[in-house]
């Protein structure tokens, strides 16, 4: 049955989206950049493909609007980490959260999450086709397929902001500890296909599963059992993040635990991570396509099963 909905990912559509998003029209996803002739931020511009693209799949969408800065350049830092916090003159943009939602029937109050920042860097300019490009034309198609599947449990997809400040991802983490959501799982999409240079050049196909946590630990194993079952072609790893930062920081944060991190490869080879040459014509579509069919694997088996963390046993 799960490899039945797995065929329904579309490469076509994934090589769609991310030209759209981040080559033609759109070079970049950030609010201090707009195009000549257009009156929105170029993240805004995206938000508003994106939420076309949700509204037409039949899910329920919200969208949540939040200030932001850009961040500034700082050239002397380290080749990939040139982000410096903004001044306190600096502009505040407003930019969205998006949120689809498909209801599930059985289980409702059981939540599955999945997270994608959907901008690009602002202190410089870079299309961001791995970072996070990738991430959200993933869970983009992700929202397509499930649309059509009849699910026990909710499934919730964030569309959120992480090179800009704040991070918007935390706005939605402490709104779903606010209302004591029942999360059972989250799973943060982000720089999908992202590997060296050499694994590049050679065509493999690489994929990684990050965890910070006990329970995400057992979720990740969990989820390196079902690459092997259903994504042999994907080279997966799983790795302990030993910062909790990213998306899936700010909901273990807010006490959401059961939570994991798809990344393209560990550790993050990309040479072009965080600096101008991240490109569509970098990304190889197959590995983006095989790498969202894993997480579509990953959301059907716990909707199908649920997650109960086990406590370790010691000796």
């Amino acid at each position: 049955m799960i490899t039945r909905h797995l065929d329904c990912v579309s490469a076509e559509r994934l090589r769609r989206d991310l030209y759209y998003l981040c080559c033609d029209p759109l070079p970049f996803r950030k609010v201090n950049y707009t195009r000549p002739g257009q009156t929105r931020h170029s993240l805004a511009e995206a938000e508003g493909y994106i939420l076309g693209e949700l509204r037409s799949t039949g899910l329920e969408v919200t969208k949540t609007m939040h200030r932001v800065q850009a961040f500034r350049c700082d050239s002397s830092k380290p080749l990939h980490h040139w982000y410096s916090a903004p001044a306190p003159e600096d502009p505040f943009y407003e930019a969205a959260n998006l949120e689809a939602v498909k209801p599930g029937q059985s289980r409702p109050e059981e939540i599955i999450q999945l997270i994608s920042h959907k901008d690009s860097m602002s202190w410089i300019d870079s299309p961001g086709a791995h970072d996070n490009c990738s991430g959200t034309v993933a869970n983009l198609e992700l929202a397509r397929v499930l649309a059509a599947i009849p699910l026990r449990r909710t499934v919730r997809i964030l569309f959120c902001n992480e090179e800009h400040t704040p991070w918007t991802s935390r706005f939605a983490a402490e709104a779903a500890a606010a209302r004591k959501d029942n999360i059972i799982a989250v799973l943060n999409v982000d720089s999908l296909d992202g590997k060296s240079d050499e694994d590049m050049a050679s065509g493999v196909m690489t994929h990684a599963i990050g965890y910070s946590t006990d329970a995400g630990k057992q979720i990740a194993a969990m989820q390196r059992q079902l690459a092997e079952r259903y994504t042999p072609q994907l080279r997966t790893s799983v790795f302990h993040k030993q910062r909790v930062n990213d998306d899936d920081g700010m909901f273990i944060k807010a006490g959401f635990v059961n939570t994991v991190m798809h990344l393209g490869s560990w550790p993050y080879g990309d040479s072009e991570y965080h600096l101008v040459g991240d490109t569509f014509v970098r990304v190889n579509i197959a590995n983006l396509a095989m790498s969202t069919r894993l997480i579509l694997a990953c959301v059907l088996t716990l909707d199908k099963e649920g997650f109960q963390f086990q406590e370790p046993t010691t000796a």
